[in-house]
Order: C-alpha cells, then sequence, then structure tokens
C-alpha cells in the first residue's frame, strides 16, 4: 500500500473539510456541529463508530483483516474563545476560533479513516480513532476515558499516537517529537486577598489588599527562582489581577490568578504547597486574611521514549529525512493526551504548519486571533497517522 500517494488523492477532501470546520468553530464539551460533520465524514466507511454520552465525542474502531493488537489515534475538535482576526476568506465570524488549529487535527484523523479504511484487509490488528472535544481546558481526554474509550475496541491499546499543528516556531511540513517530557503539567493558582476597605487619604485606617497581593505575586516569582533547578524548572505566569472599583478608595479584596506549569511529579508537588504557603506568609506579613487554592490540571506529557523513536524513524521513511527534526527540550504548553499516555505507551509529535512563506519564527502563534496553519500539511498528516498505525500493527 502507498498511503503517501492515496492521501495526495485525498488532498482536496481534507482542505474542504478543515475549512468547513474552520467557519464553525465550537468551545467546550459540547460540539453538536462539529460531531455532525465528522460522523458525515465517516459515514459509509467500515467503522464501528458509538458518541459519548456527556460530550460530543466521537469514537471509531476500524477492524483490520488479520488478528492483532489496537493502535489508538487522537485528534482533538474544540476551538477557542478568540476572535478570529486573519481575514481568511473562510474565517469564522464569531466570538470563537480555531486558533490552535485542531480543525487540521480532526482532518488528518478523518483523512486517516479514509485512507486505513481501504486497506483495512491488510492491518494486522484494531484502529481506534480518538475524536475529542474539550482540549483546551475541559478535560475531554479524562472525560472519554471515564466512558469507556480504552475498551472501546474490545482490548485496550497497545500504543497510542497525536498529531499536533504549530503556526509558528517549527518549518512547515516539519515533524518532531521527543521520548520522555514533552509538554508541560498545567495547573492553576487562585487567590483572594480580603482586607479592610477605607479611603484612598487615609492607609493606615484600612488593610490594602492591592499592596498585599501585589506583594505576592512578585515574592512568587522570586521563590520559584531560589526553590528550582533550572534544569527541572517552573513557569509561573499571573494572567489576571483584579481590585477595587475607582482610584480613590482602598478595595476589600483583591484577586489574582495563575497557571504554574511544571515538568516533573516532584516539582508539582513542591510548587503545589510551596506557592499558597507563601501567599499565606506574605498575608500574615500585611495582617491581610488569604484564600490560596492550588487547582491541578493537566499533568506531565510523558512520551515513550521507545514509541517516539518510532514515530521518528517513521516520518523520516516515509517523507524523508529532512521532514524530522529533533526536539531538543520539552515545550511549556499543556495537553490532556497526557492522560492517555499515562495509560497506553505513545506519542504526542509536532507538526509545523506556518502560512505558506511565512517565517516560522515571526508568524503569529497558536492561541493568536491572527494564527493561521497551511492546509498544505494535511495530507501528510494524515499519512502519518496511518502510517504509525499500521506500521505499528506490523511490530513485533
Amino acid at each position: 500500500m502507498n498511503l503517501r500517494d492515496d492521501a495526495r488523492g485525498l488532498s482536496d477532501d481534507l482542505v474542504r473539510l478543515r475549512r468547513s470546520l474552520h467557519r464553525i468553530p465550537e468551545t467546550g464539551l459540547a460540539l453538536p456541529r462539529t460531531q455532525e460533520a465528522v460522523l458525515a465524514e465517516l459515514d459509509g466507511l467500515p467503522l464501528e463508530v458509538s458518541t459519548g454520552e456527556r460530550l460530543s465525542s466521537v469514537t471509531a474502531v476500524l477492524r483490520g483483516g488479520q488478528p492483532g493488537p489496537v493502535v489508538l489515534l487522537r485528534g482533538d475538535m474544540d476551538a477557542l474563545p478568540v476572535t478570529e482576526r486573519t481575514g481568511l476568506d473562510f474565517a469564522a465570524d464569531n466570538d470563537r476560533m480555531h486558533a490552535c488549529g485542531h480543525d487540521l487535527h480532526t482532518a488528518m484523523l478523518a483523512g486517516a479513516a479514509k485512507l486505513l479504511s481501504a486497506h483495512r484487509d491488510r492491518l494486522a490488528g484494531d484502529v481506534l480513532f480518538m475524536f475529542q472535544p474539550g482540549e483546551e481546558s475541559h478535560d475531554g481526554a479524562r472525560h472519554m476515558l471515564d466512558e469507556g474509550l480504552l475498551d472501546a475496541a474490545g482490548q485496550r491499546p497497545a500504543a497510542a499516537y497525536a498529531l499536533h499543528v504549530l503556526s509558528a516556531g517549527l518549518p512547515g511540513g516539519v515533524f518532531r517529537t521527543r521520548g520522555g517530557p514533552a509538554l508541560a503539567a498545567s495547573n492553576v493558582l487562585r487567590v483572594t486577598v480580603r482586607g479592610e476597605g477605607g479611603h484612598g487619604s487615609m492607609p493606615f485606617r484600612a488593610k490594602d489588599p492591592v499592596q498585599a497581593a501585589c506583594a505576592m505575586v512578585t515574592a512568587l516569582q522570586a521563590w520559584i527562582t531560589r526553590t528550582f533547578d533550572v534544569f527541572d524548572p517552573v513557569v509561573l505566569t499571573v494572567g489576571t489581577f483584579h481590585a477595587g472599583t475607582q482610584q480613590n478608595v482602598i478595595p476589600d479584596t483583591a484577586v489574582f490568578e495563575a497557571t504554574v506549569r511544571s515538568f516533573s511529579d516532584a516539582a508539582q508537588a513542591r510548587v503545589k504547597d510551596g506557592t499558597v504557603e507563601v501567599c499565606r506568609g506574605i498575608a500574615a506579613a500585611y495582617g491581610v486574611g488569604v484564600d490560596a487554592d492550588f487547582v491541578e490540571g493537566y499533568p506531565v506529557t510523558v512520551n515513550d521514549h521507545a514509541e517516539a523513536d518510532f514515530a521518528a524513524n517513521a516520518v523520516r521513511e516515509v517523507l524523508g529525512e529532512e521532514r524530522f527534526a529533533p526536539m531538543t527540550q520539552p515545550l511549556a504548553g499543556a495537553e490532556d493526551f497526557s492522560r492517555v499516555l499515562a495509560e497506553v505507551p505513545g506519542a504526542m509529535i509536532l507538526l509545523g504548519a506556518p502560512p505558506a512563506g511565512a517565517d516560522h519564527e515571526r508568524s503569529p502563534n497558536n492561541h493568536s486571533p491572527l494564527a493561521e496553519f497551511d492546509d498544505a500539511v494535511l495530507a501528510d498528516g494524515a499519512t502519518m497517522y496511518a502510517e504509525l498505525a499500521t506500521r505499528r500493527l506490523s511490530k513485533v
């Protein structure tokens, strides 16, 4: 079978599907229009298809012609609450946008389902397709696991793979992965500082929560740099800070939230307790109260070393040596595919997809309202999904 040639024959269909999905971005766990589009695309294929009970997921099983293991392929489907400013003729016209390329993931996975269905008699095992909602902070992978994803084919997968496109930072058509930690754990620190409001001219008659909250923000950054090894880093970014109603009024409360990212279980455990302790200590020093909560989000995405090497070699053999670039260090982004990889050996693989002709080091990044992705990568993305499945099923 020549999956790459077959994928090129599907190119127009892949572009059509990707652009139609781009026009109808949906966020969270409920993606009814996206789910409908995926089901329509899979209709007529020899798949065992089921949908989620509490979310708009689509699970499909392709039975191979020969007995063997199961390989899981995942594509996430949800968009972001971002208003698009790309000016593309297929741009979304609401306050949501496929700014992280999940429309490409969905189209590539649907393409892989078509490619593999055409050759299912030659497959030495089964393929489990995971079309997932809610990757963007809604933990869709956990919900699918809770609903029995890994048992959908009758036996648990032997390996699992996911592709993720990047609009910047990687040349177009180039794949990248690594064994071990590939993406960070992502958690949230929520802090409410409780003071006593008063007149801005007499701060000594109040207990100013703003000053204490500001001290916490700076103290947290200093504490991290003096607590964690630079080779096992922690990244803390305060993304929201809210206090007060008017410039001459000292408010009763100040509230801020931060994302906290780490790359090992040990660092995660230490930062969980330490950030809360820092906030409590600063509050005591300023004579104010504090509610500090560390909310655990996605764990570290840890690629299996053997599966990452397997994926890298597959790219080199199918597309050419120049199409794979080693990933020397993990990225600080986070992924709920980490939950699948905690159960099944596999790999998250990155794929460069900046706009055609753009400088990938300067093009707008994922999550930007200006982020654009090149449709030219769709055929090769579908090819590699399919190649990873067929090669892994044939692997002794």
